[in-house]
């Protein structure tokens, strides 16, 4: 195995949608899977998904918060996968319709 790269079983878009939707209640989610532009990168694994991911999110729960506690939460949300392999998350706050 290369150095850097995850040997954790690749984590799925759908848990992460389920996982987000249960802890924050959100009035829009996308979660793209953006792994496969990331081959050979540090944290990348050899299935090509699993270990990338970009988060676009409005929340109610966001309302009054700082962007740093809205981060905070997306990645209090997820904490279990990022143990289990998800190496690098972007997140976008996108404001309610």
């Amino acid at each position: 195995m290369m150095a850097g790269v995850s040997s954790a079983l690749p984590v799925r878009t759908q848990e992460i949608e389920q996982q987000l939707k249960a802890r924050l209640q959100p009035s829009r989610l996308e979660v793209l899977d953006e792994s496969a532009v990331h081959a050979g990168h540090s944290g990348a694994n050899a299935e090509g998904f699993g270990t990338h991911f970009r988060i676009r999110i409005a929340s109610p729960l966001f309302t009054g918060q700082s962007r740093v506690a809205r981060h905070r939460l997306v990645y209090d949300a997820l904490q279990n996968f990022i143990d289990q392999g998800l190496h690098a998350l972007a997140i976008e706050i996108i404001e309610s319709p």
